[in-house]
């Protein structure tokens, strides 16, 4: 997601509780304010606007807003939240207000105790102001449900519901923290129903234009918690509906990035569940159903684009793994065949010295390979000769001893192999480095995918427990 986007989104997920229009100015110093005198509610509202507050200084001050920064802001911003809160909860004969923006506080210091204690007396106070407890409803709601509380949660849940006003930015928070919960807990038949509330919501708030600050990334969070609350409660139809609605909305909303990821899911999980025909049909379909739904045709070349040069991965998965050809070297261990794997789960990693996407994947798969080597997991590491050592020009002899400190050094525990040329890359579509390949016991290719992103990882690591329950 684009920084832009994240600041839009933090700043809208934080504004929703305010219930203030008070935003410290550019001048102002919001890391060093005075509280002695100043209320609860106006510490609330001056780290509240931290971040905005911040975001206009290094504008003024021609400072590039980066992630790290951003980062570093938001901290800053929570441990401002949490030293304001600890002085809060030291005054006496707090009113009921103060009640609100002290757990309002305790909120964006992420102090889930703090925020429930005092939110849910501000609940139960004789406040007559509707907007505040119905916000102090949704936050309780949401976390009860990070404490996995789910009963309670649900009666929260069914107050909120039953009084207004009720807003799309508080309903997708909640549609999605209990979606997940319920996720974690393995119960999908509860699951489903809060995810598709939330989505809903999710697609709401992009469709206003005054409340149009989640972004497509939180709409397609949104969309996928519901395809996989159906798909693992066994409902395939139901799953297969999110998916196409997915890409619907991708298409009205022209983000092509959005669409290939709903079309390429729904590929995968076609082929995962036995249909590799229909996902083969599907896809070419999409070719042309790319052209067809978008206006801009910038947009829909990207999709056709991104669907082609998964091509090659579509056809291979729920095949048997073809064989390494051009294999020159195996590092450390003996060579052998893939099929001599057989009977284990097996990953390909696609890799180079030069890749540094490459090195953020070892420690993932060092982790991987120390906690399911017993379970009955490989890892074969697969790069080839570049005829280059530390960018200079060199010959396989001299880039063979390379690779070897490079393992050592880098202390990767299990076996690589070096090819003499691309051919295996080429074979297993493994044009973008890195590409991992996940082959279940009985050899087959179960996952093929290119990238380190948090996202990606996690994708992996779901696949790789998956295969390794199957016998």
């Amino acid at each position: 997601m684009r920084l832009t986007a994240l600041i839009l989104i933090l700043l809208a997920n934080i504004a929703v509780f305010a219930q203030s229009g008070r935003v410290p100015s550019a001048g102002t110093s919001p890391a060093a304010p005075s509280v002695a005198d100043a209320t609860v509610k106006q510490m609330f509202e001056e780290v509240n606007g931290y971040i905005r507050a911040k975001a206009t200084e290094f504008d003024a001050k021609k400072v590039e807003f980066s992630d790290g920064l951003f980062k570093q802001t938001k901290l800053e911003q929570r441990q401002l939240a949490a030293k304001y809160a600890a002085k809060a909860s030291l005054r006496k004969d707090l009113s009921a207000d103060d009640q609100y923006y002290l757990g309002m506080l305790h909120w964006i210091a992420e102090n889930l105790e703090g925020t429930l204690e005092n939110l849910q007396k501000f609940i139960a106070s004789e406040s007559p102001e509707t907007g505040r407890k119905q916000t102090a409803r949704s936050v309780v709601t949401v976390v009860l449900a990070k404490q996995k509380k789910m009963p309670e949660a649900e009666a929260v849940l069914a107050e909120y519901l039953k009084n207004e006003p009720t807003k799309l930015t508080e309903r997708s928070r909640i549609g999605g923290e209990m979606a997940k919960a319920y996720q974690a807990l393995k119960d999908f038949k509860k699951m489903a129903p809060h995810a598709d509330a939330g989505y809903t919501a999710s697609k709401g708030l992009l469709k206003d234009a005054t409340s149009r600050s989640r972004g497509l990334d939180e709409i397609l969070d949104a969309g996928m918690l519901v395809y996989e609350a159906y798909r693992d409660s066994g409902e395939l139809p139901k799953a297969e509906d999110a998916l196409e609605d997915m890409r619907a909305t991708a298409a009205e909303f022209e983000a092509p990035g959005f669409y290939y990821y709903a079309v390429d899911q729904k590929i995968k999980f076609l082929i995962e569940t036995g249909r590799k025909p229909a996902a083969i049909a599907y896809y070419g379909a999409s070719i042309g159903g790319a052209e067809k739904d978008f206006r801009s045709k910038t947009a829909s070349a990207d999709v056709v684009s991104r669907l082609k040069k998964r091509e090659k991965h579509y056809k291979l998965l729920g095949e048997a793994a073809p064989e390494l050809p051009m294999i020159d070297q195996w590092f450390p261990g003996e060579a052998k065949t893939l099929a001599a794997y057989r009977g284990k789960v097996v990953l390909l990693d696609f890799w180079a010295t030069w890749c540094m996407p490459c090195f953020e994947a070892f420690p993932s798969l060092i982790e991987w390979h120390q906690d399911f080597k017993r379970e009955g997991f490989e890892i074969l590491g697969v790069t080839r000769y570049y005829g280059t050592v530390n960018g200079l020009p060199a010959d396989t002899l001299s880039e063979t001893a390379d690779l070897k400190r490079f393992r050592e050094r880098e202390r990767l525990p299990y076996d690589f192999v070096v090819m003499k040329d691309q051919s295996a890359q080429m074979l297993y579509g493994a044009t973008a480095l890195p590409t991992a390949v996940l082959i279940d016991r009985k050899g087959v290719v179960r996952y093929i995918e290119a990238g380190t992103s948090s996202a990606r990882i996690g994708q992996m690591r779901e696949m790789l427990v998956k295969l390794l329950a199957e016998k």
